[in-house]
């Protein structure tokens, strides 16, 4: 009986085939990605357990990869590059991964690890399991592909716009303070970015005000700050704090 599902994400083939072959002897169910966007995209299909990820995929850095899916995932992630400077174990570790296994490596520490992470799994399912995909009343956003649809229509956002919705998606039924988001968004809560953060909040409001039963979805807290309400797919209009 299988224990795990592991992804593979390693583009070379003589390595990726030693590590299968591995998990293949001790029993263990396994998923390959060659490159970052599938890897991403079986990440959020197929929900695996662990994740092996090599940092140098033809597509994207596989910090990035680590990066996309902690959008949605908090899943174990095992970098195993050849990469042995510190800073690259620093980078990856500070976006997210687990645990930095460096090339070449011995079987017996690459299963050491796996187990390691593989402890970790009952806590991480007691914990409610996030959904790569959010959905509140009639917007839908999908973290891996970065879209938003509202009422089944892709809404068209801005970078800063974006980051903004999914943050407050991240944070739903809670109030997010006007320092908080703008340290979220641009790195600084300096009151300069105010004025910014008060356009880029009125543009993504009237976009997602242009849906069908115009259901206001960002609440406004004079003086503190803003958070998403939680909306029922039938539910009629929230009246905004004012």
């Amino acid at each position: 009986m299988s224990k795990a599902t592991i992804l593979v994400v390693e583009d070379d083939p003589s390595v990726r085939n030693l590590i299968t072959t591995t998990l293949k002897m001790y029993d263990y169910n396994f998923l390959t990605a060659g490159n970052g966007q599938t890897a991403i995209m079986q990440t959020a299909s197929h929900n695996p357990d662990v994740m092996f990820l090599d940092l140098g995929l033809p597509d994207m850095d596989g910090v990035d990869v680590i990066r996309k899916v902690r959008t949605w995932s908090e899943l174990p992630i095992i970098v195993i590059s050849a990469r042995s400077e510190e800073s690259d174990k620093i980078e990856a570790l500070d976006a997210g991964a687990d645990d930095y296994l460096t090339k070449p490596f011995s079987v017996e520490e690459l299963l050491a690890r796996l187990r390691v992470s593989l402890r970790r799994l009952p806590l991480l399912r007691a914990a409610a399991e996030a959904s790569p995909v959010f959905t509140n009343g009639g917007l839908v956003i999908n973290y891996p592909a970065e879209t938003v649809t509202l009422d089944g229509r892709e809404l068209h956002l801005t970078p800063i716009e974006y980051k903004l919705i999914t943050l407050l998606a991240r944070n739903e039924g809670k109030v997010l303070t006007y320092p908080y988001i703008t340290k979220a968004i641009w790195g600084e809560s300096a009151e300069s970015e105010m004025a910014s953060l008060r356009v880029f909040m009125a543009t993504l409001r009237k976009k997602l005000e242009n849906g069908k039963g115009s259901q206001n979805f960002i609440q406004t807290h004079i003086g503190i700050g803003y958070r998403m309400l939680k909306v029922d797919a039938g539910d009629a209009e929230h009246k905004e704090e004012s």
